[in-house]
Formats: structure tokens, sequence, C-alpha cells
């Protein structure tokens, strides 16, 4: 199975304890284990060792999955240390806050991963914004080298600002399979995301594949504009995390 970091933590600012928001029959992260399990992936708690997050350590006991707790801050420093603790070489990272990813774009990202030689599979344009469709595929080497780069306590959330840092960094972009990708927001920062992603799973379930997910904006060209206009607020606000 493909070692798929689920990347959460409890504290979040613009719609607080958004993991554990109820999403259909449970809660989000418990969702995103279940979706990641469906599509072949060994679904592993990456979270840190605050105690807001020791209910992220019990539902992954709960649901019989591995957790490692590391750094608050250091987001790839909690990878290599995820990496260490259980010896994992790669690994895709899955965002706790994209409920709807596409599992088969990304073992495709992992294939290429693991196949071609990169270091690094970063998710599509078309994923990166807003549509949440996969998250990066990467090795262990190039985290480790990433985290030389810092300081135990820096915040690496916007973490390709390291990753690019890196020296001779072999790094893929992955291609779109749709000429034409649907424009969609589908990631959880705000309250209208919230509402937009709730829609979805009564329409089509918890482990519909993407495609369908993305026939039905096609078939409601209208619904994207549900949460679409935060877009731009959450890109100002990941440009100001830059370093």
């Amino acid at each position: 199975m493909i070692p798929a970091f689920i990347t959460v933590r409890t504290a979040s600012t613009r719609l607080p304890g958004k993991c554990l928001l109820p999403f259909g029959d449970t809660r989000m992260v418990e969702h995103i284990i279940a979706r990641a399990l469906h599509y072949g992936f060994e679904p592993i708690i990456c979270t840190t060792t605050e105690p807001a997050d020791d209910v992220l350590a019990a539902i992954a006991e709960a649901e019989g999955i591995r957790c490692y707790r590391g750094v608050v801050d250091n987001k790839l420093k909690r990878w290599a240390d995820c990496c260490s603790h259980f010896d994992i070489d790669s690994f895709h990272t899955v965002d706790a806050d994209d409920p709807f990813f596409d599992g088969e774009e990304m073992v495709r990202s992992f294939d290429l991963l693991t196949k071609c030689g990169w270091d690094i599979v970063t998710p599509t344009p078309s994923s990166s914004a807003g549509g949440a469709s996969s998250g990066y595929s990467m090795t262990r080497d190039v985290v480790d080298r990433a985290v030389t780069l810092t300081q135990v306590d820096d915040d690496t959330e916007m973490m390709w600002y390291w990753i690019d840092k890196v020296k001779g960094v072999k790094k893929k972009i992955l291609d779109e399979t749709d000429a034409e990708p649907v424009v969609v927001r589908l990631t959880l920062d705000y309250e209208e995301d919230y509402w937009l992603l709730a829609s979805v799973l009564r329409i089509v379930g918890p482990l519909a594949r993407r495609q369908t997910i993305n026939n039905l904006f096609r078939r409601n060209p209208d619904l994207f504009k549900v949460n679409w206009f935060r877009n731009n607020e959450w890109t100002a606000g990941q440009q100001a995390k830059k370093i």
C-alpha cells in the first residue's frame, strides 16, 4: 500500500476544529481515512504533540491505523521524523481539509515518483488552484534535505518554498488528464466551503470517483459559485505565508 500522510491538526483559525466537523455519518478526518483506504492507500495520521491533538491520536487508534506526533509548526520536520519512525522511503501527502481527493490521480502521481526517479511530484495546476484533487508525492531523501535548511520551530506550511531551495531537486508537475479541467473549489477553509462539500457528499456519496464529482459541476455550472469567491482570499493568504 502507498503511505498516505494525513497532515492534520485540530487548530485552525478560519474554521475552528474543521477536521472534526460532521461529514455524512462520520467526521471529516474519519471520512479522509476511509477514502484513502478505499483507494488502496495506507493512511497515517501525521499530527502534533499538542494536547488538543490527542483526539486525533485516539481516532487513529480507533480506526486501526498508524499515527505519528511531531513538532507543531515545522511540517517538513514532522514528515521527515514520521518517515524515520516508520522507515518509509516515499509517501503521498493528504490534507485533511481535502475530502474529495482523486485516489486515481494520487496513484498516478506516486507511480511517476517511484518509476521515473523524481524527488517530488506536485499536484496538477487545477488541483493547486483549489480543486484539491491530489497532494504531493515525495521521497524521504528530499524531505530530509529540505529540513536541513530549516530551524526546528520554522513554520513550513508552505513547504514547497523550502523544497525549491534544495540543490538539484528533481520536480515534476503532474499533468492534467482533462483538456478542460472543471473550475471548482473543493478544499475546506471557510463556512461556505463546508456548505458546498456537504452538498456534494449528499449527492454523490463519500467514495465517489473524482470524475463523477467533476461531472456534477459540469451539469450544474453555477454550483461552484457557492464558495468560489473565497478562492481569491485563500490564495492571498497562501501568498502572505511565503517567507
